[in-house]
């Protein structure tokens, strides 16, 4: 079940920083942001920025599970 959850926590964030990264303008530092090197750019951009995100939420996540047996004596 963790590992679904993994999977789909990941694909969210990467869909999100995907339409986060529509915002910014790539022709400052890019030739041709509309060309094929350019697209790719952006979605090993989003890729990476969502899996950053995904992996916070993840490591958040199981942390606070852990927290319950702080109190266990």
């Amino acid at each position: 079940m963790s590992s679904m959850v993994s999977m789909m926590v990941s694909l969210i964030c990467i869909a999100l920083a995907w339409w986060s990264l529509q915002s910014v303008k790539f022709d400052l530092w890019i030739k041709n942001p509309k060309g094929g090197q350019g697209r790719l750019l952006h979605l090993f951009l989003a890729v990476v920025l969502g899996r950053l995100v995904a992996g916070f939420l993840l490591d958040y996540i199981s942390w606070s599970q852990l927290l319950r047996y702080m109190f266990v004596e």
